[in-house]
């Protein structure tokens, strides 16, 4: 006879224990007479049928309980490995990006070095334009005032 033992702390369940004592019991008054023991045969082959029925019953629900606890389990697997790869992805895309505005970053960063040594070129070349222009001028003022300092006739102011 099979005996399911509860799984919680090893003992075994209430209603087996009450089962085996009623046979206990039926064994024990079979020997008063043979009416007595046909009933007490019947009431064990009884007991012993619903003690199997219900150790049956107890499988029967541990495995359901075990295909439960499965599929939630895996379910929960399934769940975190989806959001381990969101993470994943999130976490490549949030890398390509920066990456990306990086290289614009250094892109734009070499253009405006570009831009300002043209620009500091161009400013250097209209600084000595201009002061060449101012060279000239005052060279120019300079035979002017020569000029006129040595011809008379041309300190009227015409020239």
């Amino acid at each position: 006879m099979h005996v399911a033992v509860n799984k919680n702390n090893g003992e075994i369940p209430m209603n087996v224990k009450r089962i085996a004592l009623a046979t206990a019991l039926f064994a024990a008054l079979a020997g008063c007479s043979d009416n007595a023991q046909q009933q007490a045969k019947d009431a064990a082959d009884k007991a012993a049928e619903a003690t199997k029925k219900a150790a049956q019953a107890t499988a029967d629900a541990a495995k359901e309980t075990s295909d439960v606890i499965k599929k939630v389990s895996n379910d929960a697997v399934d769940a975190t490995g989806d959001a381990a790869r969101q993470v994943q992805d999130a976490a490549s895309n949030a890398a390509q990006a920066t990456g990306e505005t990086l290289d614009k970053a250094k892109d734009a960063a070499g253009d405006a070095v570009d831009a300002t040594k043209d620009a500091a070129k161009e400013a250097g070349q209209a600084v000595a334009e201009g002061a060449k222009q101012v060279g000239q001028d005052v060279k120019e003022a300079a035979k002017d005032a020569k000029d006129a300092a040595t011809d008379p006739a041309k300190k009227d102011g015409d020239h």
